[in-house]
């Protein structure tokens, strides 16, 4: 689990080290034992060495906003330093998690790499405009992911890899722009990880390279 001390990352940890058919839950977070920062490629590299054969290597990492930086709202507002921080975490780090941990999953059997990506990095599903580094980082995710599954599939005929969208979390990511969201579209970690584990266990070799929302429906790119 890459982004384990995050509320999704933790959720989906903590479900899956409760589930009696998964062995065993590596943890990776810029604060884990073995430290993974996705802005440094050594750390990722050096995280996945310590992991052999997994089944199942999810990233639910992401960055739309912080103490410095807001989501654009207009052309005006892009800096030029700001997206590329934004692509780096959303879009360069994941497919570096890709790069080194897809050649350790096993050759033969079920093995699944997912990335979360956004809604909102669906170009064919962008009517409201705005948010510009953050829809554009995670639709350079959603390339990278149906990319590599295309290499994968070559190789690795049962590998999938997908992306997938948590739904609106309550997390540090969204809760600034949560006053417009209806209750019952306003989830709780435990809830999205429970929805896109289930997801996953329903994912076979023709679902790779494809966009998922967190009840199943598939997203165009």
């Amino acid at each position: 689990m890459i982004g384990a001390s995050g509320g999704i990352g933790a959720a989906l940890a903590d479900q899956l080290a409760a589930d009696p058919r998964v062995s065993l839950v590596h943890r990776f977070s810029r604060r884990t034992e073995v430290p993974l920062d996705l802005t440094d490629e050594a750390s990722i590299a050096a995280a996945a060495a310590t992991v052999a054969e997994p089944r199942l290597v999810i990233v639910a990492t992401g960055l739309l906003h912080d103490s410095e930086q807001a989501p654009e709202k207009r052309l005006a507002d892009l800096d030029p330093v700001r997206l590329a921080r934004l692509f780096q975490v959303n879009t360069i780090g994941p497919a570096l998690v890709l790069k080194h941990f897809a050649p350790r999953i096993p050759r033969d059997g079920k093995a699944v790499l997912a990335v979360l990506t956004a809604r909102v990095g669906s170009i064919a599903d962008n009517h409201l405009g705005g948010w510009y580094g953050y829809r554009a980082s995670k639709a350079a995710a959603n390339q990278m992911v149906r990319t590599a599954a295309v290499e994968l599939a070559a190789r690795r005929r049962e590998a999938i890899c997908v992306a997938l969208h948590p739904g609106t979390v309550d997390t540090a990511l969204s809760a600034p722009f949560q006053r417009g969201v209806a209750p019952q579209k306003l989830f709780t970690p435990a809830f999205s990880a429970q929805r896109l584990l289930a997801v996953i266990d329903g994912l076979g070799p023709a679902d790779t390279g494809r966009f998922f929302a967190w009840d199943g429906q598939p997203i165009p790119f």
